[in-house]
């Protein structure tokens, strides 16, 4: 029988057209602590279509465990990075810390029975150090101030690390046997620079320091662990780098310097000089590991952003060069990217545009290559991935800048494509051939090209060109930079010039913005990520720990002459000539440069008759590590693109 009801809509249905409602489109639900002001909701259906991209994890390599001879790694199995343990080549990852907060370091003891880890909350840097043991951290550290891991004793029994519990600035250096945080000790009261104990003697009396003041000025000590008293290895007069100084099985203390280089050397240090034994002409010595025996070192070159890993015999002075590994590149690790076990094996982890980030181990005296993890792409093959080509132009002074182009398959996609140029922090960074994750969806699934470059003040290219931009009247050549790299990729034939964008990370943020600034005739979008809107305030507001490093690098506002100049660089001055539309993401907890930054910027644009974009997560720092809102931002940055790049319509 039908009922009255389906009787009416019936004949209602029959009487008149049907008229069809609006439908809704279905929308990915905004992360509880992500603020999203004035941009459009992500569509479902992108979120379903990019999602495979969004599933690749890399697999960090933290170092070995004595008692086991398993690998010690880092990666991510859910929302953040997370320490595992790998019991030997292609072994299942066991995970062992399960926290919400990502993880940032994890350090066995030399036996393995200790396993210190370093972890801050929601991103405010103010990292603590804890023990791990069956899942349960346990805090060694005071919970309030910024500490940062240093090293083991040789036997175990402590763990150096620099502290600024006594004024919120200075990092004073500290020992403490983890396993009794109550046994920790004030060894060394320091100011200013950047201090931490970097290894202790065979005998535990002693230990190293270093002081990185900046990029290019280090000193190296010796510290007595008992009085207290500091002596200076290195020549306080002479301004060079000094990088992860070591003890040598034999008391030798070995280092990377640029003493009487343009570039980064792995030598020894004695007599206040530093001595060179890597032979190579140009590039940098990034990283180094020296056997417990002390019968060789492993080393790794930077060449123009690739990594190559080098076997030094200390006896003979032969160096090999190890070739089974992807061609890419050594991350950057708290502690050792490299690190040697006792029987010999070399450990680490490397990542290319192939290669989403794994770990190895290589054999000293075959020199043949063991793959420990094979990393998961989200289903994709990484073999489609584009390698990228290397740009080298000069740029308006004649210097020689250069940078990595990616193209995408243009089979796939014929005709001119756009292009985004993502531009890195530091500014002493150095964009190098890495897997590019998510951005692959860009490459391999819209056609857009992007390009990274690496202008003046990049670290990887020698002490002269990474002070090319120190302080504020050489500060916009590295914005003319990028005007000569338009210039330039204007011209490439693959390319459209019409449909040109920019991006960057933290200083790269402030490019970005700056970019925007000169050079909106030629831009169709920015997409500026926790970056610096004014130098001034910038300097006044980061946390006091960092405040002087950066006063080495950009300028001091405290001086009227800079300060002048800082303002009338900084992009929050000149938005009347920002004539593109802004997407702008912040960390609420940003310690290094605060969420104000994007804050005034914004308003600024807006009552200048601007458009926008403001993504804020309230619980990250510098930088989004939760995947939740990583996520979220990709999907944002998409649209953003979609609309700005390639004049897709807001749906």
């Amino acid at each position: 029988m039908i009922s009255r009801l389906s009787l009416a809509l019936a004949l209602a249905m029959s009487a008149a057209p049907l008229a069809l409602a609006p439908v809704a489109l279905a929308e990915v639900p905004k992360p509880a602590a992500i603020v999203a002001d004035g941009l459009p909701s992500v569509p479902d259906a992108l979120a379903n279509e990019t999602r495979p991209y969004l599933q690749s994890r890399r697999a960090a390599f933290l170092g070995w465990n004595a008692s086991d001879r398993s690998m010690l790694i880092k990666t991510r199995f859910g929302a953040t990075d997370q320490i595992h343990s790998v019991a030997g080549p292609d072994g299942a990852r066991r995970q062992i810390s399960f926290e919400n907060e990502p993880v940032m370091a994890g350090a066995l003891s030399p036996s393995g029975d200790v396993l210190v880890v370093q972890k801050d909350n929601g991103g405010d840097e103010f990292y603590q150090l804890y023990t791990l043991v069956s899942g349960r951290l346990t805090l060694v550290t005071d919970g309030k101030s910024r500490n940062w891991f240093g090293a083991w004793s040789r036997d175990g029994k402590r763990v150096g690390y620099a502290s600024s519990r006594r004024n919120g600035a200075d990092m004073d250096l500290y020992v403490v046997d983890p396993r009794d945080p109550s046994s920790d000790r004030l060894v060394a009261q320091v100011s200013g620079g950047g201090w931490n104990i970097t290894d202790f003697s065979a005998d535990g009396a002693k230990a190293l320091v270093l002081n990185r003041m900046s990029i290019n000025h280090a000193q190296v000590y010796e510290l007595d662990l008992a009085s207290g008293r500091m002596t200076q290895l290195t020549n306080p007069r002479a301004e060079f780098s000094y990088v992860d100084p070591q003890y040598g099985p034999d008391g030798a203390i070995w280092a990377t310097s640029n003493a009487d280089s343009d570039f980064l050397r792995l030598g020894r240090i004695s007599n206040r000089r530093f001595t060179p034994v890597s032979t190579e002409p140009r590039w940098d010595v990034s990283d180094y590991a020296i056997a417990p025996d002390g019968s060789f070192i492993a080393y790794a070159v930077n060449e123009a952003g690739v990594s190559r890993l080098k076997i030094l015999d200390t006896s003979s002075g032969a160096v090999r060069t190890v070739s089974g590994l992807p061609s890419g590149v050594i991350p950057y690790s708290i502690g050792h990217a490299i690190e040697i076990a006792p029987w010999g094996a070399i450990g680490l982890s490397m990542s290319s545009a192939r290669t989403p980030g794994d770990a190895f181990s290589v054999d000293p005296r075959t020199l043949a290559v063991t793959q420990w993890t094979h990393s998961e792409t989200g289903g994709l093959d990484p073999a489609v991935n584009v390698e990228p080509e290397l740009v080298q132009i000069p740029s308006f002074d004649g210097e020689v800048i250069s940078g990595f182009l990616y193209r995408p398959d243009a089979a796939k996609f014929p005709g001119k494509r756009p292009l985004i140029i993502d531009i890195h922090g530091g500014p002493e960074g150095q964009t190098r051939p890495d897997f590019l994750g998510p951005q692959n969806y860009l490459l391999n699934e819209l056609g857009v090209a992007l390009f990274f470059p690496n202008v003046r003040g990049s670290s990887g290219y020698g002490a002269r060109f990474v002070n090319l931009d120190n302080g504020p009247f050489k500060r916009e050549d590295t914005v003319k930079d990028i005007g000569a790299f338009l210039d330039a990729l204007k011209q490439n034939p693959d390319l459209d010039a019409s449909r040109f964008a920019v991006t960057g990370i933290s200083y790269g943020g402030y490019m970005c913005y700056a970019t925007a600034v000169h050079y909106s005739d030629q831009l169709k979008g920015a997409s500026c990520y926790v970056g610096i809107s004014n130098f001034v305030t910038f300097l006044e507001n980061t946390q006091s720990y960092r405040r002087d490093l950066r006063r080495v690098e950009y300028g001091d506002e405290r001086d009227p002459v800079q300060r002048a100049k800082l303002q009338e660089i900084s992009p929050l001055n000149s938005v009347d000539r920002i004539s593109i539309p802004l997407l702008v993401a912040t960390g609420g907890n940003d310690p290094r440069v605060p969420a104000s930054e994007a804050d005034q910027i914004i308003r600024a644009v807006r009552a200048n008759g601007g458009t926008a974009w403001h993504l804020l997560a309230e619980n990250e720092g510098h930088g989004f590590h939760k995947k939740e809102n990583e996520d979220y931002y990709f999907w944002t940055s998409l649209l953003f693109w979609k609309q700005t790049l390639l004049g897709e319509a807001a749906r």
